[in-house]
């Protein structure tokens, strides 16, 4: 059985660490299956997931072949069950879309051809330039019934609740990514008829706002594919608002056609895309997409989807703020997951172009286990060779993919089975997140009483009307100013600083499962802000609550009216806004601390006139770009300008602000990140991940205990602090634990310069080789050594 309670996944009664590596069955030649597995299992994985290709099992005369009838590796059940031969998990991923390189992003070609209505026109009635459909229009959501009423039932026979292995079921994958990407929103005659429904029901000036809305079909079409600049700022927000909505109404016809062919009793997910260019800034793109899908839904998991390359001082905020954000739409159960996960060489041109440094998914994985993801799929670990397509169609390759004959390049597994340079680092990461999953299952982020402001219509940034000078004013705001603040400088700054926070839904202000504060918001402010946002946030000002805002006053909402509710809070006026130029380079400096910001270069500032307001920024000349204003019985800060991260700066203000840190982190090169968890037994660890190629000096104050460390290059820490493993507590160690067995305790390199560990035991302790010391007082065995280490623990009758 498997349950989801508590942010946590349940299998049999026990929390569980799911870690999967995505294997194509259907581009590995069935008499290899086994190895792959072999190869799959000696990473650690304790679960396999595939995408399950409707292109792939759908036959030229429209038959579907899912037990290898017409070729071997077609044969799901029979890989499913290879599976669960080897005690496997399984997590299936049949679509109907799957994207994976494959041609028309999986679905058989005759689809569009057939039913040529399910095609959108974007833009102006332009085509859509990518393969995506009107996912509720009857005749796909016919095919898609004959899809899962085939493949369904080889999932239903083998559910964990039956005896088998399959533990979830992915439904669709990156639902909406196609029309985000290619900003060509699916304006389907069908979905225009939907849409203008949903606005009659949701817009009480609906008529006043839409002149067309009462008129002919046509009148309506032509006035959302072509809108005038009139309704235009309300047409961008209210189409994303029902595309949320009609996302959702599809998961729900999926999950029902699911269920009608066996499919119930397991979670069911939801892939979130969202990363760009190396980038996770983009991401909440997807969640703002998909939020309805399954926020709050009782057996619906969401999954992130993440490709920014290395761990740096850039990509760690990115991945930081991507799942606290994820998170801050769950319900108090859902956990986080990581259905694609980043891992191989980078190179995905197959062209020698890219070597991501070996560390990268360990330090990845490391980092989103601490931030209590639960399930993590390794994408890709094996790579393939792609079969040819039934029918040729004459597009240069004639295979299901476009990739050519060979697929995964960048894989830790290669195409042919080859283990690349990446395999053996990131082995040797899950042997160390096994190690600890009793801990990492269950254990939970110790966060401070500080979290950012997640402003999800900042990222329903996807459909903009390239003509519309209304609609590309507002995304460009939204897009400049959101999630971690503009260059990253709220995340980052905090992150550097060892600020433990996670990030709250400010249309709903829910508070954290186990009840502790928020006192602090970090918001990065743009222009525009939705008027219930605004007052939510006045009103946690007003019951005492502090807010850091770092970007424009909001003066205006979504759909670009006048709305002052926040700023008028403050007593604030914007002034000009001036931006740098080749011969304009505006600085400013800290008025209220100097020391901490010293004459600074900045690409923008607003200036800003507030009655009673403290001056806190101010540009060389004296215009005043950032305020400090009481409200209520709470404060808040407004920094107007371009600014870079600044831990000093930022630091300042948020002590300023009341924003209390249990973990003090300090080091001498920028680029060494911390945090703790707790389990509910108690068990500690303190998280210390080393984006760095320096091994700097690292001073860390955890809850007022001090720790030194001089972390290797490129390297994370699990450093237990009263937690239990095998057998004995480990009350402190500057070392990782790297083997542990009734009796035995192994320890690896030390973060430090030496090795020194506190055992709460009174058993003798013997230590094997080198020149490890053991000295025994008030019940504590204190371990120290110039390496690593491995002990001999008595065992106690």
């Amino acid at each position: 059985m498997i349950d989801i309670a508590r942010r946590r996944i349940l299998i049999d009664g026990e929390p569980r660490l799911v870690i999967a590596g995505e294997v194509h069955y259907f581009r590995t030649p069935r008499e290899l299956w086994e190895r792959r597995l072999d190869q799959l299992m000696d990473v650690g994985c304790t679960a396999v997931a595939s995408y399950i290709p409707w292109i792939v099992h759908e036959l030229p005369d429209g038959t579907l072949d899912l037990d290898g009838a017409t070729r071997a590796d077609r044969d799901l059940g029979a890989f499913i069950d290879l599976c669960a031969a080897r005690g496997l998990w399984f997590i299936a991923r049949p679509g109907p879309f799957q994207m994976a390189e494959l041609k028309n992003e999986g679905l058989p070609h005759r689809i569009h051809r057939e039913h040529p209505e399910i095609v959108p026109a974007g833009w102006d009635g332009t085509p859509a330039p990518t393969s995506s459909v009107d996912y509720l229009a009857p005749a796909f959501l016919a095919e898609v019934e004959r899809w899962y009423a085939a493949v369904m039932p080889v999932l239903a026979a083998r559910l964990i609740t039956r005896g088998g292995p399959v533990i979830a079921v992915q439904l669709d994958n990156e639902i909406g990514m196609l029309a985000w990407v290619s900003n060509s929103p699916d304006l389907t005659d069908h979905l225009l008829t939907d849409l203008r429904g949903w606005i009659r029901a949701h817009r009480e000036d609906a008529a006043r706002t839409y002149p067309a809305l009462e008129e002919d079909e046509h009148a309506w079409a032509l006035s959302v594919r072509s809108p005038e600049e009139a309704w235009a700022g309300a047409l961008r927000h209210d189409l994303t608002q029902f595309m949320r909505d009609r996302f959702a109404r599809y998961v729900d016809e999926l999950a029902a056609s699911a269920a009608r062919h066996g499919v119930e009793g397991v979670p069911l997910l939801i892939n979130i895309h969202g990363t760009s260019g190396g980038s996770a800034e983009s991401f909440p793109i997807g969640i703002s997409q998909l939020v309805e899908t399954y926020s709050g839904r009782a057996g619906r998991l969401s999954g992130s989807d993440h490709y920014v390359g290395d761990m740096t001082l850039d990509t760690t905020p990115d991945l930081y703020v991507l799942n606290a954000l994820q998170q801050a739409v769950h319900d108090d159960d859902q956990p986080l997951t990581s259905l694609e996960f980043e891992a191989g060489s980078g190179d995905y041109g197959d062209g020698l172009e890219r070597m991501s440094e070996p560390s990268t998914a360990d330090l990845k994985s490391r980092l989103f286990a601490a931030q209590g993801n639960r399930l993590l799929n390794y994408y890709l670990l094996a790579g393939g060779i792609n079969p040819p397509l039934d029918e040729p169609v004459g597009d240069g390759n004639d295979r299901i993919s476009s990739t050519g004959r060979r697929h995964g390049f960048a894989a830790p597994i290669g195409p042919e089975g080859q283990e690349s340079p990446t395999f053996a680092p990131l082995r040797a990461g899950v042997h160390q997140l096994l190690l600890h999953e009793r801990h990492l299952a269950s254990g939970v982020e110790e966060l401070d009483d500080l979290s950012l402001a997640f402003v999800l219509d900042s990222y329903a940034t996807e459909y903009a009307h390239p003509g519309s000078a209304v609609m590309t004013e507002i995304v460009e705001d939204l897009r400049a100013h959101r999630g971690a603040g503009q260059r990253k400088a709220l995340a980052r700054s905090a992150l550097l600083r060892g600020h433990r926070f996670d990030a709250v839904d400010v249309r709903s202000m829910r508070p954290r499962p186990d009840g502790s504060p928020r006192r602090v918001l970090m918001l990065a402010s743009s222009a525009h802000l939705d008027p219930a946002v605004q007052q939510n946030l006045v009103d946690h000002l007003r019951g005492g609550g502090s807010l850091l805002m770092l970007g424009l006053l909001p003066e205006k909402d979504l759909e670009g009216a006048p709305c002052r509710i926040l700023a008028d809070a403050l007593g604030a006026q914007a002034g000009p806004l001036v931006r740098d130029s080749p011969h304009f380079f505006p600085s400013v400096s800290c008025v209220t601390a100097p020391e901490a910001l010293g004459e600074t270069r900045v690409s923008w500032l607003q200036e800003l006139r507030a009655e009673g307001a403290s001056t806190v920024l101010e540009a060389l000349d004296g215009t005043v770009c950032g305020i400090e204003a009481a409200v209520g019985a709470g404060r808040a800060v407004l920094l107007a300008a371009g600014l870079p991260s600044h831990p000093g700066l930022f630091g300042h203000l948020l002590d300023r602000l009341g924003a209390r840190r249990g973990l003090e982190l300090g080091s001498s090169v920028p680029g060494v990140f911390a945090t703790s968890t707790r389990d509910p037994e108690g068990g500690r660890v303190l998280h210390v991940l080393n984006v760095t190629g320096h091994r700097p000096e690292v001073r860390i104050v955890l809850d007022g205990e001090e720790v030194l460390l001089r972390p290797a290059p490129h390297t994370g820490y699990l450093l237990a602090r009263g937690l239990a493993m095998g057998g004995v507590p480990v009350l402190e160690a500057n070392a990782e634990v790297i083997e542990a067995s009734d009796g035995i305790l192994a320890f690896g390199a030390p973060a430090a310069d030496a090795l020194r560990v506190v055992l709460g035991t009174t058993a003798a302790v013997r230590a094997e080789g080198g020149d490890a010391r053991v000295t025994a007082h008030g019940g504590r065995t204190v371990v120290t050594s110039a390496g690593p280490v491995r002990l001999l623990v008595e065992r106690t009758r």
